[in-house]
């Protein structure tokens, strides 16, 4: 299968198998109105199989949120068809709006517009807790 190369835009490179279509949604890739290849199940030398998210646009998106999401995703931005510039992920220390309070009595609940924010309390574990009522995020 070949994939054409992009000019400028961005490729997600070394995603965990099968966690492709979950970036795409996040991300809210449905909603752009340029090229956006998803190739899934990618053979990988380094992890067996990978998927791989390539965007021929630059867009802004949370990299935090990748970050929680799969910490060994490679975000590649490309620019007149060559590599500018190539960042590692790392789990963030917070993340708004990707995870949502499930206690019922947290503020989030009746109060709608406050935003989700989670804090990073246990790296090793990847646990996250609300900053309003110290709920552990899932």
């Amino acid at each position: 299968m070949i994939i054409g190369q992009i000019k400028n835009g961005i490729v997600l490179d070394h995603i965990t198998a099968g966690m492709g279509m979950e970036l795409y949604n996040l991300l809210g890739l449905d909603r752009l109105n340029c090229q956006v290849a998803l190739i899934k199940n990618a053979e990988s030398k380094k992890m067996g199989k990978k998927d791989i998210i390539k965007i021929d646009e630059e867009i802004d998106f949370d990299v935090d949120a990748l970050g929680y999401i799969d910490t060994n995703i490679t975000v590649n931005i490309i620019k007149d068809g060559k590599l500018f510039k190539r960042k590692h992920l790392e789990v963030p220390e917070k993340v708004v709006n990707i995870i949502r309070c499930k206690n019922p009595r947290c503020i989030t609940t009746t109060e709608q517009e406050l935003p989700h924010v989670f804090k990073l309390t246990n790296r090793e574990k990847k646990i996250y807790r609300c900053i309003y009522c110290e709920s552990k995020g899932k």
